[in-house]
């Protein structure tokens, strides 16, 4: 980021969590390291309209990283799940209770509904709360309508049921996999536009990603590692200029993808 030194961006250790963020929150860490965007959250008792100018409903710190931020997105993700009161119950309806939702959970009032956001190993699931819900009532969960409703109704039926699942068991731990070649394309992304924002050059960048032996082995004008680091940079300044609004699904396409779809014959 441009206020931090190269010994902050160099150790990879210090991106391990991002292996594990979804597409909201990786979305925010490509805002949050926006400078024009810092500048905003600077000026924010000033131009508090500034906010949908990003796709936020609330500005938020950008000096925290997703493990500590809970940005309110504008509009709300597709697969944001609503929880209301069910008006005409059913004898066995399921009670709401706050405490038995499983993980670290978060509330965020943005001015007009509660925003929960709840994590646990594995898992993030987030949830609106209408304002009428009470501890102990019964209630049913709402998506927004779509012309691509299977897709989107399968994925938020699995996510229910890991929360189902997760309050019945409490998971402390889980073994996850190795990490997939698109996780390690944004740590890989979001460390070297921290490298870049910070002054580094190109060579310094690739000496931090993929080590000095593999910078004296293969840097040179046409090596292939110096294609990928330029790739990388111009990736990750994409994102923060805007392509975070893919990854987040505000361009109401519903497909959370940091690429351009290809074109099919």
């Amino acid at each position: 980021m441009a206020d931090r030194d190269a010994e902050q961006w160099y150790p990879t250790a210090a991106y391990l969590y991002v292996l594990h963020l979804d597409n909201l929150a990786l979305a925010w860490e490509y805002l949050r390291r926006n400078p024009e965007y810092r500048r905003d959250w600077r000026d924010r008792q000033r131009r508090p309209e500034a906010a949908q100018r990003w796709g936020l409903r609330l500005l938020e710190d950008p000096r925290l990283d997703s493990r500590d931020a809970h940005p309110v997105w504008f509009p709300d993700h597709p697969e944001l799940i609503h929880l209301y009161p069910d008006v005409d119950p059913m004898p066995d309806s399921v009670a709401f209770d706050f405490w038995r939702i499983p993980g670290s959970k978060c509330l965020v009032h943005d001015g007009r509904r509660l925003l929960l956001t709840t994590r646990w190993p594995g898992c993030c699931l987030r949830l609106d709360v209408a304002p009428g819900l009470e501890q102990g009532m019964a209630y049913v969960h709402a998506v927004r309508a779509c012309s691509r409703t299977c897709g989107r109704f399968r994925s938020i039926a699995t996510e229910l049921d890991k929360l189902a699942v997760a309050a019945d068991v409490g998971p402390l731990a889980a073994v996850r996999c190795r990490p997939s070649p698109a996780a390690l394309l944004e740590l890989h992304s979001l460390q070297a536009l921290d490298a870049t924002l910070a002054g580094a050059s190109l060579r310094e960048v690739a000496a931090g990603l993929f080590g000095p032996p593999a910078v004296i082995d293969d840097w040179h004008a046409d090596s292939g590692l110096r294609s990928k680091v330029r790739r990388l940079v111009r990736r990750g300044r994409t994102l923060m200029h805007g392509g975070y609004r893919r990854l987040a699904q505000l361009d109401g396409r519903g497909e959370g993808r940091s690429t351009e779809p290809v074109k099919r014959p």
